[in-house]
């Protein structure tokens, strides 16, 4: 905004009177004093206080402002909105207007663009940083219904599959959808790889769930070895009804043993 010229008998009429002016409050207004002026003596000589002030630019005006000259040069018609949370630090924008397809672009590449230039112009000469959120048409929502979607669908591939599975590239907030879509989950595991623009998340199974179907045919107390008592029965059974196959008498004796040891243990 440019700065007025203010001239009043003395500094804090000049003030006054550029509040008026601007329509604005004392804390949101910047000024500098240009003459202070003077009395005079006996009221010859006096000269007017000058000063020259502006309304301080907050950052929903720096963002609106710097919206409004991109839509002006594409001659389109936006309604802007702002709304700034100072604990969060975070500024969110809506843009309501025709034809809003425009400014979503494919996949939401050019509002991505759009949020991008607009969170250098707010956070340019500030302290800390202040994130930004442009929206239009709650697409930022229904977007994330999309990916939370495709997640959940990629994990189940994955998981019937046992093959890891690459996504499309993605830009920092949609990757942070999807690892926190899956971040719970038992048996895959999310990571990002690659460089940007063509940074990408990559789902894969765990390996814990890869090798827990192999663990469970071993015996994990004697460091993933057979029982071998186990293996001993199996094996003992198995050679006994082999050599005692034919043979009557041994087989008798087998089954008279069987029975005593039942009797024993009634």
């Amino acid at each position: 905004m440019d700065m007025i010229t203010v001239t009043a008998k003395t500094v804090d009429e000049a003030v006054t009177k550029a509040l008026i002016e601007l329509e604005t409050t004392s804390d949101k207004l910047e000024y500098e004093v240009v003459d202070k002026g003077s009395t005079g003596f006996l009221g010859i000589g006096a000269k007017p206080a000058i000063i020259r002030a502006k309304k301080k630019e907050s950052v929903e005006d720096k963002a609106m402002d710097f919206l409004s000259q991109i839509f002006g040069a594409m001659n389109m018609q936006v309604n802007i909105t702002a709304a700034y949370n100072q604990e969060e630090q975070e500024l969110s924008l809506n843009l309501e207007g025709e034809d809003m397809g425009i400014l979503i672009g494919k996949r939401g590449q050019t509002l991505d663009s759009l949020q991008y230039l607009v969170s250098l112009i707010v956070n340019k000469g500030t302290e800390g940083y202040l994130r930004v959120k442009l929206d239009t048409e709650n697409y930022r929502e229904r977007r994330k219904e999309t990916l939370e979607t495709l997640a959940k669908n990629i994990a189940y591939k994955v998981k019937r599959t046992k093959r890891p599975v690459s996504l499309e590239p993605m830009n920092p907030y949609e990757r942070r959808i999807i690892h926190a879509a899956l971040q719970n989950d038992k048996y895959v595991t999310t990571r990002s790889e690659g460089e940007e623009p063509f940074r990408h998340v990559v789902i894969a199974l765990k390996k814990e769930a890869s090798g827990g179907e192999r663990k469970g045919r071993y015996d994990r107390n004697k460091g993933g070895r057979y029982d071998r008592s186990e293996r001993s029965d199996r094996s003992g059974g198995y050679r006994s009804n082999r050599r005692n196959n034919g043979n009557g008498s041994s087989q008798t004796s087998v089954d008279a043993s069987a029975e005593t040891a039942a009797g024993e243990e009634e």
